[in-house]
Parts: structure tokens; sequence; C-alpha cells
């Protein structure tokens, strides 16, 4: 049985670690590469750094923050914000990313996938949806949030299958930094259409809440705040999640809580 991936994500902002709710009132929250160690040595699978602000500010992501947390990592490590062509993506994995995730710029231009995918392989093509809510349905959400496009979200995890895409990082808009739980119907859309793995994210207060998200169909569960805050440590998630009956690869005891 494949093990449930932990992963903490660092959203960042002028090269440092920031948090919100439902993208907005952002506040600080640390160094990138030292949280990132911080949560390799409590026993994350992955970290992701997504530069929040590189769409809409219409630049490219940071990549001496992504050098940065790379030097300081040895897991696996997946990079998104301002990509809009496969070059883009090429100098990420050159600064020391594993995998590029794409959101916006896939949306205007889903040839975008296809083109990362084929050059770089489908294990480095993971596409970003954030979702909200829509008239009993969900609605992708691009440029942080601030624009609806119209487009089922559903529909559009399938699209991004077909295209190449490896991995689907569900964000729900609706619960993104609240702690109210995932949205686990939007998650069992998703996770039921597809047959790549999807990261549930937006919304986790604890390991309930991932556990939940694992029931539901998520081959891995994203957090920030709780792990940002102090409430819990990537190790006690884990444990919990053992507990729960979640196949997890538990930290070794040599690995330390903070």
């Amino acid at each position: 049985m494949l093990t449930v991936r932990v992963i903490p994500c660092l959203d960042v902002r002028g090269g440092r670690v920031v948090k919100g709710v439902k993208f907005q009132g952002l506040r600080d929250a640390g160094d990138p590469a030292e949280l990132a160690a911080r949560y390799e040595r409590q026993g994350a699978d992955e970290i992701v750094v997504l530069d929040v602000s590189a769409t809409v500010e219409e630049r490219a992501a940071a990549y001496d923050t992504v050098a940065a947390v790379r030097r300081a990592v040895g897991i696996p490590v997946t990079v998104g914000g301002g990509v809009k062509t496969w070059a883009d993506a090429g100098l990420l994995l050159d600064a020391g990313a594993d995998r590029v995730s794409v959101n916006s710029a896939a949306v205007a231009r889903e040839g975008l996938v296809a083109e990362i995918a084929e050059r770089f392989g489908v294990q480095c093509c993971v596409v970003a949806i954030d979702a909200a809510g829509s008239d009993g349905g969900w609605e992708v959400v691009v440029n942080a949030g601030s624009r609806r496009t119209g487009m089922d979200a559903v529909d559009w995890a399938r699209r991004c299958e077909r295209l190449g895409a490896g991995e689907v990082l569900l964000t729900s808009w609706d619960r993104d930094g609240t702690k109210a739980g995932y949205d686990l119907d939007l998650l069992r859309a998703v996770s039921g259409a597809v047959a790549i793995p999807v990261v549930a994210s937006g919304g986790a207060a604890g390991a309930h809440h991932m556990a939940e998200a694992c029931a539901a169909g998520a081959g891995a569960v994203l957090a920030a705040s709780i792990f940002h805050d102090g409430v819990m440590t990537v190790g006690d998630v884990k444990k919990e999640l053992a507990q729960a009956g979640v196949p997890v690869r538990l930290p070794e005891p040599t690995e330390v809580s903070a």
C-alpha cells in the first residue's frame, strides 16, 4: 500500500513565508529555508514552495529562494508561481526544484501542461487547481483567487491529466486558511475523476481533517497554518494519522520535533 505524503506548504512573498485566509491578509511566518529544514527534521515527505505574488506581479518565481530551500533539504521540493513557459519551468528545475506547479498560466494556455510534461517528464508536472464553490459545483479561480474563470474544476482536472499532468494540487479557495477542514465533496469529485494523485489543500486544522481527506481519496495532504503556528509538528500529524489507520512514513527516532 502506498504511503500518504504529508506536505508542509511555504507560501512565499518577498523572500519570506506568509500565510493568510482565502489568499488575503497575508502575515509573516518566517524564513523559507529555515522552515523547510525544520519540517524535514520533523518528518515531512516533501515541501511545496508557492510564490504567491509572482503571477499577480507578472514576474518569474524567486530562484534564489528555491535554491536556498534546495540547499536546506534533501526531500523533494515542488515549486510554483509565475511559470508561463516550459523555459520558466526549466529554470526552476535548474534552481533545485524536483517538480514544477502551474496554475493561472495553464488556464490561459493549456498547452503549457503538455509542453512541461513532454520536455521534463510527467513526474515533473503538477497542476495546481484553486476551486471555489459555484452553483452546486466548483469553479476554477486564478490570480491568487482574484478572478473566476467559469471553468468547472472537475472537468479541468480531467483535461490536465489528459494533457500530461502527473499530479493535481487541489486547493479549496473557500476553506483556505480557515481551519474548517478540507472540502471533502470537492476532493471526492476530483480524485474520483482522475487516476493521478490528488494533493488535498485548504483548511486543515489537524490530523483528523487529514485523515478525512485520505478517506475521500487524497494521495497526499498539504497544510501550512498548523505547522507555521506550531499547533502541531509534522511528526505529531503522522503519529495521529498512523493511529487512525492511514499509511504514512513515520519519522525516524533521530528526527527532532523542532
